[in-house]
């Protein structure tokens, strides 16, 4: 699992420097060049879209995601319950991503990006893959009740 969440911060920052590099470009033809190509902001859109998805799904299961941790370590060894609770919520958001995510996917299938000549699937398409993502990192986590896997290494550190 921690390889799958390697490889989407990676995905995410080579997404992310791609977008920048994107926008730099439209900006540069903008006033550089007085023209301003037509495919940039929607390409860094879809872009945005895909880096935003994997980082969310590899931020459940490094544990940077949205969390109530200054409840979590009041309650210290107690916290298990609210772990369990919160890996539930990720884990059904998760589902939700993937099932209307795919249908989204499915929907647009037929819609093309014009400025891109791309399907409005691409451009959702990490919808339902990151909401899957998401429900595999949740289970063990539900399961378990562990904290996730940057509290593993503090306390390690600690």
């Amino acid at each position: 699992m921690s390889t799958v969440s390697v490889w989407l911060i990676r995905l995410g920052s080579f997404g992310l420097v791609a977008m920048t590099a994107t926008i730099g470009w439209q900006v540069f033809g903008r006033y550089a060049l007085a023209f301003s190509p037509s495919w940039t902001e929607q390409a860094s859109l879809v872009l945005m879209i895909w880096y935003v998805m994997f980082g969310a799904a590899a931020g459940v299961y490094e544990g940077f995601h949205i969390r109530i941790a200054m409840l979590e370590e009041k309650l210290g060894e107690r916290a298990t319950p609210v772990r369990r609770v919160v890996a539930v919520i990720v884990g059904l958001l998760g589902l939700v991503l993937l099932i209307y995510g795919a249908q989204l996917c499915w929907l647009v299938r037929g819609n093309t990006i014009p400025s891109l000549g791309i399907s409005r699937t691409i451009a959702y398409l990490p919808l339902p893959i990151s909401g899957l993502l998401m429900l595999v990192f949740a289970v063990p986590r539900k399961i378990s009740g562990a904290p996730c896997a940057d509290d593993d290494i503090t306390q390690e550190v600690e």
